[in-house]
């Protein structure tokens, strides 16, 4: 294992922290001050900068006027968009982009990628399931009929559904040899698919999207193998990303603050309680970022491992939920009052990492798959 970043992943962090060095955080819409959703819509001028920046193409091939990165690489554009709380589908787009070039077909591939490289198209993912607790495969039942495919159930919370041009939808499907779970590529004004109005505790708009017979073709649908479990690993470490960019920021901003807050005539930073509470977020990042980088290097290299995949996943997951809960908690305690003022971005910074604390799942359902498979993976 080699965490050395190459020079081309280097060079997209590099672009990342060029475009988004024009992003301020205490402009975010506050879900604090807001009624319902922050925004009817994500940050379009950000879009097109990232668009112009080739960030909206790093994985497609470059037949496809992509760069042929990988899971590495997006990670660190990921990292970069949390620090500044980037209002925009980077991760559900990359990730469904990158799900067509692995495991679509060829006409499925020229048709997208380009469109969606350039930010024309927009791709969001349906991965949070009915409840947000149970598989999200297992929520919407793809049948056939004649060559196209018929979808039924619903998906709950899809971030980015309202401006999505097409949302990925993953269903299971019965057969005679097992179900298997395909993913169906849904245009967003597709007869017998119903939007209704969900809000994250970011303040986001998300959507729950109602699938009655939804009729989808058959260029429409990926059915190889692994497409869906290898699109979920690459959500959950893209919002290991995010979260550990959140809580970079998030440390960054307490110790400034508690290097000119003065108490007793010095700064708060030189008092032991405050010293080691900011020492201990601080290994809780560095924790989140090994296991995040060792989650995208299973992904990106394919190297087999004394776990199967899911096994570094959910050790991210648990570190990127639980560390950035412990991170914005102590932050706001260190802040005191001053961190509660909505003049002040960290309220923002803390309703953001409750998203993310609990997207794709919280930490106990990841340590619960982890025991699952060290049951069925004994250590030596």
């Amino acid at each position: 294992m080699d965490f050395t970043f190459t020079e081309e992943q280097r060079a997209a962090a590099e672009a990342a922290r060029g475009v988004f060095a024009g992003v301020a955080p205490d402009a975010v819409p506050s879900p604090a001050l807001t009624t319902g959703a922050v925004a009817e819509s994500f940050d379009r001028v950000l879009w097109s900068r990232l668009a112009d920046a080739d960030l909206l193409s790093l994985l497609p091939a470059e037949e496809h006027g992509g760069a042929g990165l990988d899971a590495i690489a997006l990670c660190l554009v990921l990292r970069e968009a949390g620090r500044v709380l980037a209002r925009v589908p980077l991760l559900e787009h990359s990730a469904a982009a990158a799900a067509v070039q692995a495991y679509g077909g060829p006409e499925q591939a020229d048709r997208l990628l380009s469109r969606a490289g350039r930010g024309e198209l927009v791709l969001t993912v349906a991965a949070q399931g009915r409840t947000g607790h149970d598989p999200a495969e297992q929520a919407v039942a793809a049948r056939r009929e004649g060559p196209a495919w018929l979808l039924d159930g619903v998906q709950t919370a899809v971030p980015w559904a309202y401006d999505a041009d097409l949302v990925v939808v993953p269903a299971h499907v019965e057969g005679a040899a097992g179900d298997r779970t395909v993913l169906a590529l849904v245009p967003r004004e597709a007869a017998g698919l119903v939007l209704a109005e969900q809000v994250s505790t970011s303040g986001e708009r998300l959507a729950e999207l109602r699938l009655r017979s939804v009729r989808v073709e058959p260029g429409e649908v990926i059915e190889a193998d692994g497409a869906w479990e290898w699109l979920h690993a690459l959500l959950v470490t893209g919002t290991c990303a995010l979260a550990l960019g959140l809580g970079e920021q998030v440390l960054r901003m307490t110790g400034e603050y508690t290097g000119k807050r003065e108490q007793f005539g010095y700064p708060i930073a030189t008092f032991q309680a405050v010293a080691v509470q900011a020492a201990d977020r601080y290994i809780d990042l560095r924790a989140m970022e090994a296991t995040l980088w060792q989650a995208a290097w299973r992904i990106a290299s394919g190297a087999p491992g004394a776990l199967p995949v899911a096994g570094d996943l959910a050790v991210a997951k648990i570190w990127a939920a639980e560390g950035v809960r412990r991170v914005v908690q102590t932050a706001q305690h260190l802040h005191g009052g001053f961190g509660a003022d909505t003049d002040y971005p960290l309220h923002r910074y803390h309703a953001w990492a409750k998203h993310l604390e609990l997207a794709l799942g919280p930490a106990a359902a990841y340590e619960e798959r982890l025991g699952d498979l060290l049951a069925a993976h004994p250590l030596a």
